[in-house]
């Protein structure tokens, strides 16, 4: 009866789970903020306390503890201005408190936020956030800069990123992060100068790294617009070309380390083309990037496949010019009551690519003026080359381009298949006898 017994103690012993009583409600509102202290725009000359968010519920602290790191799961939520160093976080059940981690100075305007993501002890994360703006001394203030923050490598607006207003000339900054649709508010900051950065906070340590793509823009005082933040890489040495090879029988491709500016437009004679051993510089007509070298060196096309081309086109232009007129004569029907909507709206809600500066490239496309050797080896250098950070400098391959011999024709005529071939089914015929 021993083994029985034990097993019995096992199963008890698992059982004994603190949980919910059933048919209790299932939590599914995530904490809403009843208070906060102190309340926004208020004047404290001499305030030395926490700022304190209090909710309806208890809240989660976290997995991740706040040692000041910036890595625990409450520092992520909460952003002080001015300071450039994490914040103080508590956490107190239904009760957060915050202060900066050198103490709150005199004739300062701060700007406490505490961002959406926070979750009760059911998962139930906020949507919202809040923002407490009050003084402890100085003026108070009425400035909001706004704007949008855009990865510039995919024409996208960045979520998430952090953006830091400098204020000039005391370099005090305030900091807030985009929401998901790349914009942000930051506000109510002094009246002033500023630099604002837009930077991928990769590991959100709400500072700006090294290596982590960033951009900036200097906004004049009462200017609360800033615009476009296009982020990229920014590296002070000059770009390396990578790769050659052949693109076709008449240009090459050339694949570089790092994006190109890509404003530049580099005149034919920056590209050095040689032909190895014998060092034969091979004339070379244009390089520019992809779509503008399709435009102006089109593939070559047969007369049928030039002709095809053309009937669809021409059917293309047929359809669009027909929807078009439909759309026309639709549009002239007012109903009476309705509004006329317009024929083209604009994207301003941030879900598509943005076509304010053009896309980043890495590869460009030499057209030479004598068609590649094959089975020969070519050597390029190229003059001038920008990265995105206007860096420039000489670009050399040193693997050379080896071009293959082309493949047969596989269009070229072959034996007919469908020939007849002898019967071998069929018995020979005797031969007569005398």
């Amino acid at each position: 009866m021993k083994p029985v017994r034990i097993v019995l103690l096992v199963v008890a012993a698992g059982c004994a789970r603190i949980v919910a009583p059933p048919g209790g409600p299932t939590d599914r509102v995530p904490p809403v903020l009843l208070s906060t202290r102190p309340d926004s725009l208020e004047s404290l000359p001499d305030f030395k306390g926490d700022v304190e968010f209090r909710f309806n519920e208890v809240v989660s602290e976290g997995g991740t503890p706040n040692f000041g790191l910036g890595t625990g799961d409450l520092e992520k939520l909460v952003l002080v201005s001015p300071s450039y160093r994490v914040p103080v976080v508590h956490w107190k059940r239904d009760r957060i408190t915050v202060h900066p981690r050198e103490g709150w100075r005199p004739n300062e305007v701060y700007r406490v936020e505490l961002l959406p993501g926070l979750a009760d002890l059911s998962n139930n994360r906020s949507k919202n956030g809040r923002v407490i703006n009050f003084t402890t001394g100085a003026a108070l203030p009425t400035t909001t800069l706004h704007g949008l923050v855009v990865d510039w490598a995919t024409l996208h607006p960045l979520r998430n990123a952090l953006v830091q207003a400098i204020h000039l000339p005391d370099s005090l900054p305030y900091n807030t992060v985009t929401d998901s649709l790349g914009r942000f508010n930051l506000g109510l900051v002094p009246d002033g100068a500023y630099i604002v950065y837009g930077i991928e906070d990769q590991n959100t340590s709400r500072t700006r790294e090294y290596r982590e793509r960033f951009d900036s823009i200097r906004v004049a005082p009462a200017q609360d617009s800033v615009g476009e933040l296009w982020i990229f890489k920014h590296d002070s040495t000059a770009a390396r070309l990578s790769t050659a090879a052949a693109n076709d029988s008449l240009s090459l491709v050339l694949t570089f380390s790092q994006m190109l500016n890509p404003y530049q437009r580099l005149p034919a004679d920056s590209v050095e083309v040689r032909l190895l051993p014998d060092s034969v510089r091979i004339p070379v007509l244009a390089i520019l990037p992809k779509g503008q070298f399709d435009t102006l060196f089109p593939a070559h096309l047969t007369d049928s496949a030039r002709a095809r081309a053309d009937s669809l086109k021409a059917r293309e232009d047929s359809v669009r010019a027909d929807s078009i007129a439909r759309a026309r004569q639709a549009a002239a029907i007012r109903i009476p009551g309705a509004q006329r909507r317009r024929a083209i709206e604009l994207d301003t809600a941030g879900t598509g690519p943005l076509r304010t500066k053009p896309p980043l490239f890495d590869k460009l496309y030499v057209r030479l003026g004598a068609q590649l050797r094959p089975g020969s080896d070519y050597f390029v250098v190229v003059h001038g080359i920008q990265n995105t950070s206007r860096v420039a400098g000489l670009a050399k391959s040193v693997a050379r381009i080896a071009v293959e011999k082309p493949p047969p024709d596989s269009l070229k005529t072959k034996a007919d298949s469908l020939k007849v071939k002898p019967d071998t089914t069929r018995k020979p015929a005797r031969p007569r006898t005398p």
